[in-house]
């Protein structure tokens, strides 16, 4: 199979930079459905044009590449031992060439690899069948979405839908239980992969599986199927919206399988997947490797999905240049639109832990902390930026508080908002959550003009080091200010309202 590593480095690299046809027809239909003057709306504005974006420079388009998971269906007789080794070494050179971001970290020892490879990854299934051909799947997850991932064992009492029996009724409501608690951090609009039964892990391996099956598929079980849509119709009264900001669509797909269980056990597994829907396959000759076809691809030629090649400026933006004032940020708002300009800071896991008892590198006086984990790499001596969204906030709520207090913070970016502790700062020492858009890495990426340095490199490696950049005109939202107010908690309440009138089956 000589032709089996190149063809799966294709692989890797157009699942990582072009969205396949069914998940660009959803997202389609979403932007259609949503008001595009309204925060949901920019932000779908904002995704199309980073999903071209990133299809014309094959560049990622979330720097989260994620946990490569690949299922593979092989004839008999073929060298398995053969064909991971080779997975492993088309992972380490799209790696090396900034297609993937290294996400392989030591859990003990807090090292990165750096290549994406280590203990547990990449996930590679394989499976034998009767067929002269090889079928890859490919799926990469990001972190930020495999974080909502969330499992019940039925029966149990589900705040705003009271008890889950073991049954299809009960399955409804943790199904949408699900999707509530995920609200914006998982990068909405979503899609999920359901598991009803099996044990604990095989439930999150059958619901993770589900996320293989194309979002225009009809399940070929009636009673699933007939779930599969409403659970469709349902999420997106909610109004979560895009990345939480409220909306009229919240979910593009929900797939649905079931495994036979124990007795004493009735588990329902839901793997959550982002907008980013980053899933392809090819089916390869079995003697050679070569390409024989595409999965979920089809013949209709890749067509631009923004109407326009930037967003729309309305002269109400707020443009705002670093260090910033007290003053100018307690005069920002919920809903304002914030362009951004000047020094900006990268720093999520590690950066905040590591600053809670040191000093910073940088002064962090007036300065705009952003949570990103970029995809960077050393070109002629000088770094770039290949990638450059922004994280899930959330992960930063035990620190992001005593932070700002500690070096005097004026603004953080990230997305999915933060909680209370960091609200009662924001208001306390003054200082603003600018929600920038999850999965959109690329647009993002084209506002920074200079990498300008670069501190904890070596120890915490490229995800997790403290990255010193220039930008011009980063557009972020405001959606929790220093006056105590957060978007992120006014549509967790108002969802939680729309999701108590689904707690009972209608007459």
């Amino acid at each position: 199979m000589e032709q089996f590593k190149d063809n799966i480095y294709k692989l890797i690299v157009e699942t990582s930079t072009n969205l396949p046809p069914d998940v660009r027809r959803a997202l389609a239909r979403t932007i259609e459905t949503e008001k595009p003057d309204s925060q949901s709306g920019l932000a779908l504005q904002t995704i199309a044009i980073n999903v071209d974006m990133a299809c014309d420079t094959l560049a990622p388009i979330c720097q989260d590449t994620g946990m490569l998971t690949f299922e593979i269906h092989c004839p008999v007789g073929a060298n398995q031992i053969i064909m991971k080794r080779k997975i492993l070494e088309a992972i380490a050179d799209a790696t090396k060439n900034g297609k993937l971001r290294p996400n392989s970290v030591n859990s003990l020892t807090g090292k990165n690899s750096g290549n994406n490879l280590g203990e547990g990854t990449p996930v590679v299934h394989f499976e034998q069948w009767e067929r002269d051909e090889v079928d890859v799947r490919l799926l990469l997850k990001g972190g930020g979405c495999e974080n909502k991932n969330i499992q019940y064992s039925l029966p149990a009492e589900l705040p705003n839908l009271g008890r889950a029996d073991r049954s299809l009724e009960g399955v409804r409501k943790a199904i949408m239980h699900a999707v509530f608690q995920a609200q914006g951090q998982g990068c909405s609009v979503g899609a999920i992969g359901v598991g009803i039964g099996g044990d604990r892990t095989s439930g999150y391996t059958l619901a993770k599986r589900q996320l293989f099956r194309s979002l225009d598929d009809v399940n070929s079980n009636p009673d699933l199927a007939k779930l599969e849509a409403r659970i469709l119709e349902d999420a997106n009264k909610l109004g979560i919206g895009t990345m939480g900001f409220g909306g009229r669509a919240t979910l593009i797909g929900c797939k649905i399988g079931a495994y036979n269980r124990l007795p004493a056990s009735f588990f329902v597994s839901v793997a959550y997947d982002c907008w980013a829907f980053r899933r392809l396959g090819v089916v390869l000759d079995a003697s050679t490797g070569a390409i024989k076809r595409w999965l979920y691809k089809d013949e209709t030629p890749t067509v631009k999905m923004a109407k326009s090649g930037g967003l729309p400026i309305t002269g109400r933006e707020v443009s705002l240049t670093t260090p910033l004032s007290e003053a100018q940020v307690r005069s920002l708002k919920v809903g304002d639109v914030v362009l951004l300009n000047g020094e900006m800071h990268m720093g999520r896991d590690m950066i905040h832990h590591h600053l809670m008892t040191h000093d910073s590198p940088v002064d962090l006086n007036g300065a705009a902390l952003y949570h990103c984990g970029p995809v960077a790499l050393k070109e002629n001596a000088k770094w770039v930026m290949g990638a450059a969204g922004p994280t899930t906030s959330i992960r930063e709520e035990p620190y992001q508080g005593d932070i700002i207090k500690k070096f005097g913070i004026r603004a953080v970016i990230g997305k999915g908002g933060m909680g209370a502790k960091t609200l009662a700062a924001l208001k306390d020492f003054g200082a603003v959550y600018l929600n920038a858009i999850g999965g959109a890495a690329q647009f993002y990426t084209k506002c920074i003009t200079e990498v300008t340095g670069v501190d904890f490199l070596e120890e915490f490696g490229v995800p997790e080091a403290m990255w010193h950049i220039t930008v011009k005109d980063f557009p972020a939202i405001v959606t929790m200010d220093a006056h105590g107010n957060s978007l992120h908690a006014d549509v967790e309440k108002a969802s939680a309202a729309e999701l108590k009138k689904f707690a009972e089956v209608p007459a």
